[in-house]
C-alpha cells in the first residue's frame, strides 16, 4: 500500500476510535510503511483528522520528529521486536482503566474476548511513554500477546493490519464493560481453553467484520 492509502485507513481508524468512545484528546495509531518505517497519526485529537500527510518513524530513530505523539516510542519499540506486527492502536477505553484500577485481570468471558488470548497483560509502569527505555520495557511487557493495559494510561492493542488493531482495540474494551458487570456476582470464569482455540481459529474473518462495523458507524 502507499503511503497515501495507508493514511486515509489510519483517519478512517481514528474516526471509528473516537465514534467508539475509545479515545479522548489523546490516542493514536501506526502502520508500517516497511521493515523500517511506520506511519503514525499526528498528535492531535483522532476525530480530528483529514488526512494528508502524517508523519513518518524510522523503527530505529534515536529521535521522534517533531510532528509525531511524544509517546511514538512505543511504535516503534514494539515494532522492533514484533515483526509480525503490522499495525499498532493506542487508546484511552474508560472501562480497561476501571479494570486496572481494581486489579482485575482480562480474560476471555465471550467468544471475542478470545481474539485478546487467554489473559491480557498489564504494563503496571503509569509514568507517559515518553522515553525509549520505558518503551522497550512497555514491548517486553507486551511480548507476543496482541493486548496491553497500561497501567493509569490507557491500552495498546496491535495486529497485522489497521483493521485488526482498531478491532481488538473494541473488544477489549467490551470484554473489560463485560467483566466489571459479572465481578460484583461472582467468581469471573474465563471460556475453557479449547472453546478460545475454536475462536482464535476465526480471527481474521471476526476482527474485520468488527473494523467494518466500527468504520460504518463513524461516517
Amino acid at each position: 500500500m502507499s503511503p497515501a492509502s495507508i493514511a486515509d485507513d489510519l483517519t478512517r481508524a481514528g474516526h471509528a476510535l473516537d465514534a467508539a468512545g475509545l479515545v479522548t484528546a489523546f490516542g493514536h495509531v501506526s502502520a508500517r510503511l516497511s521493515d523500517e518505517e511506520l506511519l503514525i497519526t499526528p498528535p492531535r485529537p483522532l476525530g480530528s483528522l483529514v488526512g494528508g500527510k502524517f508523519p513518518q518513524l524510522s523503527i530505529c530513530a534515536e529521535r521522534i520528529p517533531a510532528d509525531a505523539p511524544r509517546e511514538a516510542w512505543m511504535h516503534t519499540a514494539i515494532a522492533a521486536v514484533r515483526p509480525d506486527v503490522g499495525a499498532i492502536c493506542r487508546a484511552q477505553p474508560p472501562a480497561v482503566a476501571a479494570t486496572a484500577a481494581l486489579g482485575i485481570p482480562l480474560v476471555p468471558l465471550h467468544g471475542q474476548g478470545s481474539l485478546l488470548g487467554s489473559i491480557v497483560p498489564i504494563f503496571h509502569n503509569s509514568r507517559l511513554i515518553r522515553e525509549p527505555a520505558i518503551a522497550r520495557e512497555l514491548a517486553a511487557a507486551l511480548g507476543s500477546a496482541s493486548a496491553l493495559v497500561l497501567r493509569g494510561n490507557g491500552a495498546i492493542t496491535v495486529g497485522a493490519t489497521i483493521a485488526e488493531a482498531v478491532a481488538r482495540m473494541w473488544i477489549l474494551d467490551e470484554t473489560a464493560k463485560l467483566i466489571l458487570a459479572v465481578a460484583p456476582h461472582g467468581p469471573v470464569r474465563p471460556l475453557p481453553a479449547e472453546e478460545q482455540s475454536a475462536w482464535t481459529a476465526t480471527g481474521s474473518e471476526l476482527l474485520n467484520r468488527i473494523w467494518h462495523h466500527l468504520t460504518a458507524a463513524s461516517r
